[in-house]
């Protein structure tokens, strides 16, 4: 393979590791559920997920270091979204995969 091109899917390889750690967390997926539906606010979302701000502001950075979600300030609030829209799909897929494997009697290792 061509060394810049070498270098580019490396880079990516890199990514996408970043991104999959920032998944690995049961609260991360369901922030980014929530996100996927529509902008919340940070109260809000600490209101539906039962955290402590801290927790919460932990799990955020996670996300945002990742570039998975974006904030905005707006008076006092602070406002999430997806900086990625297609985090949604991404993780709809890996649902509906598990889904069928599920459905189709096949255990899954926890």
């Amino acid at each position: 393979m061509h060394t810049a091109k070498r270098e580019i899917e490396d880079h990516i390889y890199e990514l996408q590791v970043r991104i999959c750690k920032a998944f690995a967390n049961t609260t991360r997926l369901h922030i980014l559920d929530l996100l996927g539906k529509r902008e919340h606010g940070v109260s809000e979302l600490q209101r539906r997920l039962g955290v402590t701000k801290a927790n919460l502001s932990q799990h955020l950075a996670i996300l945002r270091g990742a570039g998975v979600i974006s904030t905005r300030r707006e008076g006092q609030q602070i406002y999430c979204s997806l900086a990625i829209p297609e985090v949604k799909q991404a993780c709809q897929l890996i649902r509906s995969v598990l889904r069928a494997q599920i459905r189709n009697g096949r255990k899954l290792a926890i």
